[in-house]
């Protein structure tokens, strides 16, 4: 069996070959983690720490996280839906014009065929100074993949809209509401108060380059490239702006709010619990602060809840165990699955800061209610075959947004005395 094949085998489970493989690899490490970081504690506890041991420790730490991205890496290559004739599915006659002018416009330049077709549909995108319109199920495919790639995306509210601005509103005070008996009289109850969140949505671009040779190799497909190209950078983008955007032509991120301590927030803020300490965990308990931050959510909101940080808090976070002597951090319990805390899955998110002073280094919370999305309807690509001879480039572009919806549903860690 060549390397290929073994590579694209499958368990029963749907589950790829590989990623059973890693994900064994790294709960064999995970043990060997375990072991060695008993023997640090047992050597700390005798107030004689070993430099060796201390050196194995970060070697099994840096395989885990390997092995980690290495079966992220894994799971999402299985997760990207295919295109074209290798999805197998009977397409429209329009969808299939459409694929066709799609295809001639990007190998060749010629829009005649895309042009008729946006003006027969009355499209908006049909001027050809600001693009084409990408068929649908290359849109389906970048949308699949930023989801699988951009981590607050996959855990986040999604909205798709039409227009520039998506506008929700809230109340800020609700109807009187009361007990009364069967006969009793019932008073006038007072009307809700209302405001409204509104979530822009800001042009997100790409440019990816081809040449000549791949443009007219009809065994390419061009759709899948395209798509690949562009979902990468798109969700690179997406995911700083998800978390720490400033809200200036791009989303506005869950970081970038006003934060108060939780005992005085409000809404509009996000609240904070304080770990104890100026950018590190408390030295005695540490697991503690992790409770803190789990109550401070509401239990409504604890149900659906994810911890969101990077792999070096991870890392920290990987060493705590409880009081019977059990880890809190616990590898995924099956290939494609994710790691937990306290029970919790873990969202890796390297946009999250590292562990320093004033850090808001965790959050904690339902980011499907507590953060939205907002994806405007439409990918367009203007082909340049100018601006960098010999290569076209392919001037793609989204319209994406970005808000915090629900500020009682999502709460940070702080890493700060107070």
């Amino acid at each position: 069996m060549d390397i290929d094949t073994h590579n694209e085998l499958e368990t029963k489970s749907g589950i790829p070959l590989d990623a059973v493989v890693t994900h064994a690899e790294m709960m064999r490490a995970f043990d060997a983690f375990k072991e060695t970081n008993d023997q640090r504690l047992a050597l700390e506890q005798k107030r004689a720490g070993d430099v060796l041991v201390d050196e194995k420790l970060a070697r099994i730490n840096a395989t885990m996280e390997a092995q980690g991205k290495r079966l992220d890496e894994i799971t999402l290559k299985s997760a990207r839906p295919a295109l074209g004739g290798e999805r197998g599915v009977a397409q429209s006659r329009s969808a299939l014009e459409h694929k066709q002018a799609f295809d001639a416009y990007v190998r060749s330049g010629e829009s005649a065929g895309l042009r008729a077709l946006e003006v027969k549909a009355l499209s908006a995108g049909s001027n050809p100074d600001g693009g084409y319109l990408v068929p649908p199920e290359v849109e389906s495919q970048i949308g699949a993949g930023l989801k699988a790639i951009s981590p607050i995306r996959g855990i986040a509210g999604v909205r798709t809209i039409s227009g520039a601005v998506y506008k929700k509103p809230f109340m800020t005070a609700g109807p009187a509401v009361g007990w009364v008996g069967e006969t009793d009289a019932r008073t006038q109850t007072t009307s809700p108060t209302l405001d409204e969140l509104s979530f822009p949505a800001m042009e997100l671009y790409a440019m990816p380059a081809a040449t000549a040779t791949l443009l007219e190799d009809s065994a390419v497909n061009i759709d899948e490239w395209l798509g690949q190209e562009v979902e990468q950078v798109f969700a690179a983008q997406e995911g700083t702006a998800f978390v720490t955007g400033d809200g200036s032509n791009k989303p506005k991120g869950f970081l970038s709010y006003t934060n108060v301590a939780n005992g005085s927030w409000t809404w509009g803020n996000m609240g904070y619990i304080a770990s104890g300490s100026a950018g590190a965990f408390p030295a005695s308990n540490p697991s503690d602060v992790l409770v803190d931050l789990i109550y401070a959510v509401k239990a409504g909101y604890r149900q659906n809840a994810v911890f969101v940080m990077n792999r070096k808090t991870q890392s920290a976070i990987r060493k705590f165990k409880d009081t019977a002597g059990n880890y809190l951090w616990q590898p995924p319990a099956q290939a494609g699955g994710k790691a937990s805390l306290m029970t919790f899955a873990v969202i890796e998110a390297e946009d999250m800061p590292d562990i320093a002073a004033n850090s808001l280094s965790i959050a904690f919370g339902d980011f499907n209610r507590g953060y939205l999305v907002v994806d405007r309807a439409g990918v367009t690509v203007l082909r340049d075959p100018y601006t960098a001879k010999p290569y076209v480039l392919f001037y793609t572009t989204k319209r994406v947004g970005g808000g915090v919806q629900d500020f009682d549903a999502i709460k940070l860690m702080k890493f700060s005395a107070s």
